[in-house]
């Protein structure tokens, strides 16, 4: 007897969900445009960049070092960096602020400061940007050499 009463509410709940989405109207509300609406590829900016990789090699610990990664807006819209974001505290980007119109050029410049690092470093910044798809990747590598400690006086 206590399955039964258990069981049939259950039903009712699916049966109600059932009748609740046959009444939904795909193309009613608000959302009927969706789908529409959304950029399409051939009309959005789009990144062209000279390199997306640069290896600054061997650098002596607590060097600062700075490349700067040129680019184009091969799109057919003005190109917008929203946010351009370093893999850690030390890969610091900057970019440009104001839109980039279609053919024009611009660049991101991306320092990176050694201190308190050893070894290969392999690090990225990540742009956020209304491009279809909307991120890009820059990357930059380096050999960190540690600098030698100073002999102890006796």
């Amino acid at each position: 007897m206590k399955k039964i009463l258990l069981t049939l509410p259950l039903l009712a709940i699916l049966a109600s969900c059932d009748d609740a989405s046959s009444k939904i109207n795909p193309n009613s509300g608000n959302n009927s445009s969706v789908g529409t609406d959304l950029v399409q590829s051939q009309d959005a900016p789009e990144f062209s960049f000279e390199e997306v990789f640069h290896n600054f090699g061997d650098i002596q610990e607590g060097e600062v070092v700075t490349h700067i990664f040129s680019f184009e807006n091969s799109g057919n819209a003005p190109l917008v960096i929203t946010s351009a974001q370093g893999s850690c505290g030390c890969t610091v980007p900057v970019w440009p602020r104001e839109p980039i119109a279609p053919g024009e050029k611009g660049t991101i410049e991306v320092t990176f400061n050694s201190k308190n690092r050893g070894g290969r470093q392999d690090k990225t910044v990540t742009l956020t940007a209304n491009t279809v798809p909307n991120t890009k990747v820059l990357k930059i590598t380096s050999n960190v050499i540690k600098g030698e400690t100073a002999p102890v006086a006796e």
